[in-house]
């Protein structure tokens, strides 16, 4: 999952990017609306997370945009003002928990065009994508933010050939080199920590896929 996290203070900011990052997604901050617009504009998000008050001007005239625009993007607005923000999914009062941001982010994410299932199973292997655990024969498993949004990706097209690029933007923040190997490498910690027979398996040029059978 991919959050666009939109927020001027930079303690703030960095505060929960690093704790959404923390908990297995994809963040990237933008700390002005016209750098949210530009990161809206090229990249593909599961979630904004929109402050209200920014240095060019109101969260809401973006998220109005968006709106008009036909984008249905999950928006969780941040806002020190007790006041609905009639075009956004959800807001929050400022000052508030981390814990209790991460849990509408979750909500807003499993609400969106193409919800996850809570619990993915393929062969004897099982996902609960909620609480980020994953077994393999009822084995609990130990796997890190980028392993995990990876296999998710992979679990949830299961059968389906997943391309390098859509991998990469699940486990990278901002935009990465189209070149780079961090896919490969997850892929092979992935296939160590699940252990034998082998589940995810190379198509040629094109990305990988993961089966309940043994893959090549």
């Amino acid at each position: 999952m991919r959050v666009l996290v939109v927020e001027d203070d930079p303690g703030l900011g960095a505060e929960v990017a690093d704790g959404l990052r923390a908990v297995g997604y994809a963040v990237d901050l933008a700390t002005n609306l016209a750098d949210a617009g530009l990161k809206l504009s090229v990249d593909g998000y599961d979630c904004l997370v929109l402050d209200r008050l920014l240095p060019d001007g109101d969260g809401l005239e973006l998220l109005r945009r968006q709106r008009a625009a036909g984008v249905r993007l999950p928006v969780l607005m941040l806002t020190a003002v007790d006041a609905v923000a009639e075009d956004a999914d959800d807001y929050l009062l400022k000052p508030f928990a981390f814990a209790e941001l991460a849990a509408r982010v979750g909500a807003l994410c499993r609400r969106a065009e193409h919800p996850r299932q809570a619990v993915v199973r393929i062969g004897d292997l099982e996902l609960d994508t909620s609480r980020k655990r994953v077994r393999r024969g009822g084995v609990l498993l130990t796997l890190g933010a980028k392993e995990f949004a990876v296999l998710e990706l992979l679990a949830v097209r299961a059968g389906q050939v997943v391309s390098r690029a859509d991998l990469l933007k699940h486990c990278r923040d901002e935009p990465a080199d189209p070149l780079s190997t961090v896919v490969d490498e997850v892929i092979a910690q992935l296939r160590r920590k699940l252990g034998p027979p082998i589940m995810i398996g190379t198509v040629r040029d094109s990305g990988y896929v993961i089966e309940p059978r043994p893959a090549s």
